[in-house]
């Protein structure tokens, strides 16, 4: 194109810095409507990992102008989210990963706390310790039960611990987690379910009502370590008497797994196995245990509940196949948001993430592929729908990427499905760069939506297709395998599958296909050019499991050893799947990515794949960060690793 065709203007305005748009965390992290439906709370990025909650108004004539409450600088304070238990009063999480001197690994830790509108009056919601205290409170504190006829006061799990405070009053030799009734202004405190160490879930039924408890499991010498089944047990409403409800065993989630109560049908919603598909199914609570199938799928599991108000009324549930839908068990609501989408540019998906007390309000997010997200607030009411925050300010007027589902076929013939993001503008790609972007976990499965990473490297002019490989969630037993670390040649071969199916469709050129994968992803990364050399011309890995055999005894000391041993397996193929001890069969450059106070996968997993690397004589880098996690959640940084990573691609590829 000639110069002279551009717009004067475009000479003088600065070039678009991609990697600072796309890696800059979103402006609003998380949002919360006030039970009166007159103001919001929401939380948003400053510096680093910072953050701050803000409190706006929505009463008409009101200033559109907001303050800041509460702040954490991200060292290593963070926020999480921030939800209303009165009109005047916020619970919110701080939350930090530290490192530990005692464990030699970084540890991640989490309270609650209580704060008024204006900033005053902040009270430590989670038990305190102290010197006297024996172990560690690394967290487990959660509201089960806003009490939204109590002005204030919350039902939540608290982690008790035993205090040697002895010739004390305040001394006490309780252990595990509770369910206490406590008033979040006074801290007046009522234990409602004492303390027990094998506990990991209570449910209410948004009534006060303890009506559902889930007991652990242990194996082991001392009984310290987790089998990963959960017995649960439930109440009749008359009895404070626990009556066995069944068991969920492990990853194979056989069994009925509540997640919700009905209180005015006396029932438990919850998942269970259907021809090896979660459906979703109610059980009576009544002593009957009568059980009801509510909503099955014959393709795709069903997912997680769709509820709203202050009791969290369920209203419906979700599932995905190449796009995510909800079944709605009250079709008012569903012609609802149906109505909704019609009205919005684009027909983006709607999600009901909060409500006022009488329902009339609701907060929505509204997203796309396109579109990084919008909340709107609609009056029921009044019949309207306004604006209040978009998500991602950075990416307005920005082009963005269409994400396309497709399936592609494995080499031992089954359809594996996808999604493929062309660069913004391009519809018929012919030997493009592109990316082969498998998904962290290994238990989970990508979705359709904005996704940042991918949308970056579309705005580059790569092509990038993420595979739902065998091994993904969401997909059914049969598609499950034994998940993507003991069924890894399967998982990894539908990875590679993916990058020839994109050179034999003719989208990409054999010689400038590359792997990106972050976590799970990062191995898969690293594996498929442990498998298959020839495939990939460069692979990026951040924060990746790269040693299967360390990786188990990484978690010895901890509660899930058993879990995490299972998960991955026995035999061969752990060292065999293991990228780091098979470094010399790779052949093309690696860059890696990694936060060294990452907790979900420790830095020496990367620094070890470094040195394998390194005595292989493989062309490699490590990028570190000192302060950061596995989410690298520092818009500094991410721009960084976005801008090194293109460089590399582009290098390798020689674009």
């Amino acid at each position: 194109m000639l110069l002279a065709s551009l717009p004067l203007l475009s000479i003088a305005e600065p070039a678009f810095d991609a990697a600072k748009a796309f890696g800059a965390r979103p402006r609003v992290e998380y949002v919360s409507l006030s039970p009166d439906g007159m103001s919001i709370a929401y939380v948003a990025p400053t510096t680093g990992q910072g953050s701050v909650v803000y409190v706006q108004s929505l009463a008409k004539g009101a200033s559109l102008s907001t303050k800041p409450i509460l702040g954490a600088a991200g060292k290593p304070e963070r926020l999480g989210r921030c939800d209303w238990v009165s009109n005047q009063r916020l619970v919110c999480v701080i939350y930090g990963v530290v490192a530990n001197s005692a464990l030699l690994e970084p540890v991640e830790v989490s309270r609650l706390i209580a704060i008024n509108t204006d900033g005053t009056k902040m009270q430590l919601l989670s038990t305190r310790t102290g010197s006297y205290t024996r172990g560690f409170n690394l967290g487990g504190d959660n509201i089960i039960d806003w009490l939204p006829d109590e002005d204030g006061a919350v039902l939540m799990t608290r982690v008790y611990l035993p205090d040697d405070h002895t010739g004390s009053h305040i001394g006490s030799s309780k252990h595990g987690i509770a369910v206490d009734r406590i008033d979040t202004r006074t801290l007046a405190t009522q234990i409602i379910e004492q303390p027990r160490d094998d506990a990991v879930d209570y449910i209410s039924d948004s009534r006060g009502t303890i009506r559902i408890l889930g007991v652990r499991s242990r194996h082991g010498a001392l009984g310290d370590y987790d089998s990963g089944d959960i017995a649960y047990y439930y109440r009749k409403t008359d009895s404070r008497d626990w009556l066995p409800m069944g068991e969920v065993v492990g990853e194979e989630h056989n069994g009925f797994r509540p997640v919700a109560v009905d209180h005015d049908a006396n029932l438990a919603y919850g998942h269970k196995k259907l021809d090896g598909r979660l459906a979703l199914y109610t059980i009576a609570l009544d002593g009957s245990l009568n059980e009801e199938l509510v909503y099955a799928r014959p393709d795709v599991d069903v997912g997680g509940l769709s509820s709203i108000g202050r009791r969290h009324r369920v209203v419906g549930v979700s599932y995905s196949d190449d796009f995510s839908h909800y079944h709605f068990l009250e079709p008012d609501f569903e012609k609802l948001l149906v109505s909704l989408a019609k009205a919005l540019p684009g027909r983006p998906s709607l999600r009901v993430t909060d409500s006022s007390m009488d329902e009339s309000k609701l907060l929505i997010r509204a997203g796309s592929d396109n579109n990084p997200g919008v909340y709107y607030l609609f009056d029921k009411k009044l019949r309207q729908l306004e604006t209040l925050l978009a998500v991602r300010g950075d990416l307005e007027g920005v082009k963005l990427a269409n994400v396309k589902p497709i399936h592609y076929q494995a080499a031992d013939g089954a359809m594996i499905p996808g999604y493929l993001t062309l660069p913004p503008g391009v519809d018929t790609p012919k030997n493009l760069p592109a990316i082969v972007m498998p998904h962290g976990g290994p238990s989970a499965r990508d979705y359709w939506g904005f996704d940042w990473l991918s949308q970056f490297y579309a705005s580059r002019g790569y092509v990038v297709l993420q595979p739902n490989f065998r091994g993904s969630t969401g997909y059914g037993d049969e598609f499950f395998k034994q998940n993507g670390f003991r069924s890894w040649p399967t998982a990894i071969g539908d990875v590679l599958d993916a990058g020839k199916w994109l050179v034999a469709q003719g989208i990409a050129s054999a010689d400038k296909l590359a792997v990106v994968g972050w976590s799970y992803g990062g191995y898969a990364a690293l594996q498929s050019a442990v498998v298959d050399p020839g495939v990939f011309k460069a692979v990026i890995a951040v924060a990746p499991v790269t040693d299967l055999p360390q990786l188990k005894e990484e978690h010895r000391y901890w509660s899930d050893f058993l879990v995490i041993t299972r998960e991955i397996g026995e035999g061969p193929h752990v060292r065999e799947g293991s990228p780091a001890l098979n470094a010399a069969k790779i052949k093309v450059p690696v860059l890696l990515f990694h936060g060294e106070l990452d907790r979900n996968v420790l830095i020496r997993q990367s620094r070890e794949m470094n040195d394998h690397l390194a005595s292989a004589g493989v062309p490699h880098e490590l990028v570190t960060w000192p302060d950061l996690d596995h989410q690298l959640d520092d818009s500094a940084a991410r721009a960084e690793m976005l801008r090194k990573s293109d460089a590399f691609l582009r290098k390798t590829m020689g674009l």
